[in-house]
């Protein structure tokens, strides 16, 4: 499974969202430092959950973390988040 499957599968799971896109912007960022040529360390994701009700961006944040578990954070070197209701 790649890491952009498994984050679909972690965030589906936690959130049962009304809105989840995941994009790879790993090609965009090649030879960046960060960059471990496996070509799945930068993504991005929308994610729109009533889950969120009443949670602040930093807790928001931290709930995405958590559902994606530290093993599957540690492998990705930068993760972008646009979080909602």
């Amino acid at each position: 499974m790649s890491r952009e499957q498994e984050i679909i599968a972690a965030l589906q799971a936690a959130f049962a969202p009304t809105h989840l896109e995941v994009r790879n912007d790993s090609g965009r960022h090649a030879g960046h430092a960060g960059d471990d040529g496996s070509g799945e360390s930068h993504f991005h994701v929308v994610l729109r959950s009533a889950a969120f009700e009443g949670q602040n961006r930093i807790a928001r944040h931290r709930a995405v973390h958590k559902a994606m578990g530290p093993d599957l954070v540690a492998a990705i070197h930068a993760l972008s988040l646009d979080l909602d209701v």
